[in-house]
């Protein structure tokens, strides 16, 4: 019986997932994937052809999913049609509940920014050092405890569009690099950047930003190529600071609602001397924000900035 019910519910979904792509596809314009619109076009939007192309599938396969034969789709597959269609999220989900494919809600994509909200409530865990990651370690939002700690780049790396960790931490000079143990920990980093990437294989994105910085790193890609495997996890890191030393520190990671690829890193001392280095910390950043509200501009206009007595 159940047998016959999951057949029968297939019988009905195909037919739905092949209307549903043709109206999308109908609607997708040869402008809007930058192709020339052709001559002799009668149909409104992109031509099956031209969808399985920009999609890297074949051109039988992708008419056979249109036409609702019993053909199966993975992921990956799913996601190149649903990105050349232009699908927003909840239409991805619907494709992929027609296509009887399970669906993980964010993996096919990576969040690049956070709301106010997540900013408020890492700026609140101050004295902690906290920062907001995503899967390929991308920070998107930091506090200014952890840019005591960690030297944060004000510009992306080439080619991308957000800051990186790993980027950071393989192309900076080895004697500046503010991670103690390379040897140990950069490893255990792209092995969880590795497990995060199976979810997005293909993604222009994520295989843009890996070949770039194995371009740019030996070491990242020897350790790429391993292929090894982690999940994060808390871990006890060493941390140089050229003001106060090396500090001991706890990571725990935070999940956050609604970002099911973001976690939120929160690093306390792991020890009393670390809680007093990172005291002095806060005690350099307080001195710096005092002396930056005692400047004011010259009023000569000359561009030399005085100090208030």
């Amino acid at each position: 019986m159940g047998d016959v019910t999951t057949m029968a519910t297939t019988q009905r979904r195909r037919p739905e997932l092949a209307a549903f792509l043709r109206g999308r596809r109908a609607r997708v314009t040869p402008a809007d994937v930058g192709m020339p619109p052709g001559l002799r076009r009668r149909t409104p939007g992109l031509r099956r052809e031209e969808v399985a192309q920009l999609s890297g599938v074949g051109v039988t396969w992708y008419t056979w999913l249109e036409q609702g034969r019993p053909i199966n789709a993975s992921p990956q597959v799913l996601d190149a049609v649903a990105r050349t269609l232009r699908l927003d999220q909840p239409e991805r989900e619907h494709l992929y509940d027609l296509a009887e494919v399970p669906y993980t809600p964010g993996h096919e994509s990576t969040a690049l920014t956070v709301g106010p909200e997540i900013q408020e409530i890492i700026d609140a865990l101050d004295p902690q050092p906290a920062v907001v990651y995503n899967t390929r370690y991308d920070i998107l939002a930091t506090n200014p405890a952890y840019r005591d700690l960690f030297v944060v780049p004000e510009t992306p790396p080439a080619g991308g569009s957000v800051r990186n960790a790993l980027w950071t931490l393989f192309t900076a000079p080895e004697e500046s690099c503010p991670v103690v143990f390379r040897e140990s920990e950069l490893p255990v980093m792209v092995a969880t950047l590795r497990a995060a990437y199976g979810r997005h294989v293909g993604e222009p994105a994520w295989e843009g930003f890996i070949r770039r910085l194995s371009k740019a790193s030996a070491h990242f890609d020897r350790l790429w190529r391993n292929g090894d495997v982690a999940p994060p996890g808390p871990r006890v890191k060493t941390f140089r600071h050229a003001a106060v030393g090396e500090l001991r520190m706890t990571s725990v990671s935070l999940s956050v609602n609604g970002m099911p690829e973001c976690r939120i890193v929160v690093y306390r001392p792991d020890d009393e001397e670390t809680g007093a280095r990172a005291a002095r910390l806060r005690d350099l950043r307080e001195q710096r924000r005092q002396q930056r509200q005692q400047k004011i501009p010259s009023p000569d206009g000359n561009g030399i900035i005085q100090l208030r007595s």
